[in-house]
């Protein structure tokens, strides 16, 4: 979802905070002891809440703070909207992460946050592993997975996206180490000060940040992530921004407010991409 999806991404912060969210409703109790995260039979005066709303899992506080609820959703909505009208192999996470003529990488995306990226490459035929760190936002992609896999005509885009809870700068070598693919592409996809106008933006980014803090450690992400890609790590910037302290970018490629910065081992052929 353009750069409001580069805020909502936070699976590699140093500021995390669980205890910003509480679960609520008797259905959830086994959810809460599951991930380690408060609970509680009634929603709290304020801060975040965890609750089963109509259409899934969803994260709420205070509208005025916050904004509407937030939660994953690969099947209706924007998601689907992208999957059909986006724009395909055109879009510019896919020109990042290498898909090309006979070239279908195999993808992990070590940043997942609310999975729209990793959704978008799965449904081109990638495989995708989805790392997310907050224990919040993973029940909320666990959960839009599980409805994804029980939607009609789109189980098979399901069976192609895998999850783990896991933080990327400190274990991700073992959050890839039993997924039966290659991590030929490792997408990142830190949060970064947003400068929108939006009170919608502002209000979710909010959300976010109380949960995620600031993803201050990407530099020791993007240096994990170099160490295990067999061919490419692609990060995904706003277009103004500075790269990611560290190594030099051997490509960049931009879009209108975004731009993702290229860090080649090899290069991606059809007669390794379907290894």
């Amino acid at each position: 979802m353009g750069d409001l999806n580069s805020g909502l991404n936070s699976g590699l912060n140093s500021g995390l905070n669980d205890a910003a969210v509480v679960v609520v409703g008797e259905p959830l109790r086994e959810l809460a002891a599951r991930y380690g995260l408060g609970w509680r039979p009634d929603p709290p005066a304020g801060g975040l809440a965890l609750r089963q709303g109509e259409a899934g899992l969803e994260i709420a506080g205070d509208p005025a703070l916050y904004g509407h609820p937030v939660r994953a959703d690969f099947v209706t909505g924007a998601a689907d909207h992208r999957r059909r009208f986006g724009g395909g192999r055109g879009q510019l996470v896919a020109k990042a992460c290498g898909f090309g003529k006979g070239v279908v990488p195999q993808v992990v995306d070590a940043t997942a946050g609310l999975g729209r990226d990793a959704f978008v490459l799965a449904s081109l035929g990638a495989e995708v592993l989805m790392v997310e760190r907050v224990a919040a936002i993973h029940a909320l992609l666990d959960d839009a997975l599980a409805r994804l896999a029980a939607a009609e005509a789109l189980g098979e885009i399901a069976a192609r996206l895998s999850l783990r809870h896991a933080d990327g700068t400190k274990a991700l070598a073992e959050a890839i180490a039993d997924w039966p693919h290659a991590p030929q592409v490792i997408h990142l996809d830190p949060m970064f000060p947003h400068r929108e106008k939006s009170a919608l933006v502002k209000k979710e980014m909010r959300l976010f940040r109380e949960l995620a803090g600031a993803d201050d450690d990407a530099p020791q992400l993007l240096a994990a992530a170099l160490d295990l890609a067999t061919h490419r790590v692609v990060v995904k910037r706003p277009r103004k921004a500075p790269p990611i302290a560290g190594p030099a970018p051997q490509h960049v490629i931009e879009g209108k407010t975004s731009r993702y910065d290229l860090y080649v081992h090899r290069s991606l052929r059809a007669d390794v991409a379907s290894t």
